[in-house]
């Protein structure tokens, strides 16, 4: 049974606004940040135990063309993503996510 996969409110405001950036420099870099953050989302719904532990209980997976990765938990239920992070800004600003 796949678990289905959620975004955080402010996953989702993370993952906007790196489109939104990539947007205003080229519609073609955007689409492709678009199209690698879709398929990372479903290579977690098929196996996210596969990515390494990361942080107070969370997993990793990065992106491949581009300098940010995704932050997630899971339990037997569902995919939690946290945060959509740029791997050179702000490291560790999602923490708080944690507890809501």
């Amino acid at each position: 049974m796949l678990r289905t996969v959620e975004f955080h409110p402010a996953a989702l405001i993370d993952a906007e606004a790196a489109l939104e950036w990539y947007r205003k420099r080229s519609e073609r870099a955007a689409s492709r940040f678009l199209a690698e953050l879709e398929l990372l989302v479903g290579r977690l719904e098929a196996g996210p135990e596969r990515y390494p532990e990361f942080h107070a209980g969370t997993r990793r997976v990065l992106f491949r063309r581009f300098p940010y990765y995704v932050v997630f938990r899971c339990n037997d239920l569902r995919i939690e993503v946290i945060a959509v992070a740029h791997g050179r800004r702000r490291p560790g600003f999602w923490a708080s996510r944690l507890d809501a």
